[in-house]
């Protein structure tokens, strides 16, 4: 990623290779790995990103690049399950005070999550975690909000 104040060519160009890669696949599974893959390589200063997947009131791991992870998450626990309880994307400056923080990796200082849409049905979350603290900013989350859409328009979705 550049250093540039402005992200926005930035997370166009990576949503326009996201695009790219997904043309022609259309299975989720293989489509959301990657996607983890296509974040990890292309944003700096990370240490995580991918998937969970709800399955009744809890999220399960699924496609990412990175440390290994928390397997399940229960919905309303965590920045991801807070997400998928109040249905909106998460953009956490420092992990440590957030109220009942999940630390999958000590590491980890802030966050983005996404939540997932197939319809008005929540699927899952996109997560991904950095080192640093105010590591992300609301441009940054547009930037992840529209790659997610770019995700979801290309795939044949879970509970469909």
């Amino acid at each position: 990623m550049t250093s540039s104040t402005d992200l926005t060519p930035f997370y166009a160009s990576l949503s326009a290779q996201l695009e790219g890669l997904l043309t022609g696949e259309r299975d989720w599974l293989a489509n959301t790995a990657n996607a983890s893959a296509l974040l990890f390589m292309e944003l700096t200063d990370i240490n995580w990103a991918g998937f969970y997947f709800l399955y009744g009131d809890e999220l399960r791991l699924g496609p990412f690049q990175g440390k290994p992870a928390c397997t399940r998450i229960e919905v309303g626990k965590g920045v991801c399950g807070t997400a998928v309880e109040t249905g909106q994307s998460q953009l956490v400056e420092d992990v440590h005070q957030f109220p009942g923080h999940i630390a999958c990796d000590a590491v980890s200082a802030s966050e983005i999550v996404v939540p997932l849409y197939n319809g008005d049905r929540c699927i899952g979350v996109l997560d991904i975690d950095s080192p640093s603290v105010a590591r992300f900013t609301a441009e940054d989350l547009a930037g992840i909000e529209a790659f997610a859409q770019v995700l979801l328009g290309a795939s044949d979705l879970p509970g469909a």
